[in-house]
């Protein structure tokens, strides 16, 4: 009997004993299930935290390109404003332009046509003055806009006169020919002495006697040969223009002269430039 439970006893702590090691066993792969579970999920919290730092990324991103375009709009907007202006002023500038050559064609028409003119006074001066005179004593020159009529005072005054001889009214008469024919000419009559000084009753100094001379051949040509006082004009220029040295005879005898300047009336001449540019 007693054997018996012994046996029995030994049975029964063996079986309790295998179903201690089943269920240990199980629980053991359902904890290494679990914490496979868990990595795995570890690792999925991982990936979506990287995912969700991408999509943060990106959200950036695409806020920055957002301002990014709203900049790029702005700045195409205020390029076409710009353009717009740009292409505006262009225009103008190209429309000024072409007004401006225009305006000197038209300039050179009408310079041309006095150029013209003033050659043909010349060329008319010196074929009317070329009998009876030196050379030297009388000088036709077209320079730039004006011509030129240079008499010694040899053939006008005596020494330290502004009275104008006798032989000196023959050779502003032919000027005076030639000036009546052309109304639209202004005459500048100016007087050039040398650096002598004087001082008479009558001419306190050189700048006296060159305006006196210039007057006087302005006198001649309005009382005697009838040019309209308002196209003559009387100019001294004393010592301070000379053509030569004052220190030689030769030289001092250059520099007294008389010129007589012809030039196109300024009026004239713009209204040319008026009518030009107004067809």
């Amino acid at each position: 009997m007693k054997k018996l439970f012994l046996v029995g006893l030994t049975i029964s702590i063996a079986l309790s004993s295998c179903v201690s090691q089943k269920k240990y066993s199980e629980l053991e792969d359902n904890f290494s299930n679990k914490s496979k579970e868990l990595v795995d999920t570890k690792a999925d919290l991982m990936k979506c935290r990287i995912e969700a730092e991408k999509v943060s990324a990106l959200n950036q991103q695409v806020a920055d390109l957002k301002k990014d375009k709203e900049k790029t709009l702005e700045y195409v907007d205020n390029l076409t404003v710009l353009s717009k202006s740009a292409s505006d002023n262009i225009k103008e500038t190209l429309a000024q332009m072409g007004k401006k050559d225009e305006y000197i064609h038209v300039i050179q028409q009408a310079m041309n046509r006095k150029d013209s003119i003033n050659l043909a006074l010349g060329f008319k001066l010196k074929s009317v003055l070329k009998d009876g005179f030196n050379d030297k004593d009388i000088q036709v020159n077209v320079e730039k806009t004006v011509v030129y009529i240079s008499i010694a005072d040899k053939l006008l005054f005596k020494s330290g006169s502004a009275i104008i001889s006798s032989a000196a009214k023959n050779v502003l008469g032919k000027v005076a020919e030639v000036v009546n024919a052309q109304p639209n000419v202004e005459v500048m009559v100016e007087g050039y002495t040398d650096n002598k000084p004087i001082s008479t009753a009558g001419i306190k100094d050189n700048w006296d006697l060159s305006v006196k001379r210039s007057t006087a051949v302005v006198r001649v040509l309005q009382n005697d040969y009838n040019i309209e006082p308002s196209r003559l004009i009387a100019a001294g220029r004393s010592e301070y223009k000379p053509l030569e040295s004052n220190d030689t005879v030769e030289g001092r005898a250059r520099n007294r002269r008389t010129r007589i300047v012809l030039m196109p009336k300024l009026d004239q001449f713009f209204k040319i430039l008026e009518n030009k540019v107004g067809q």
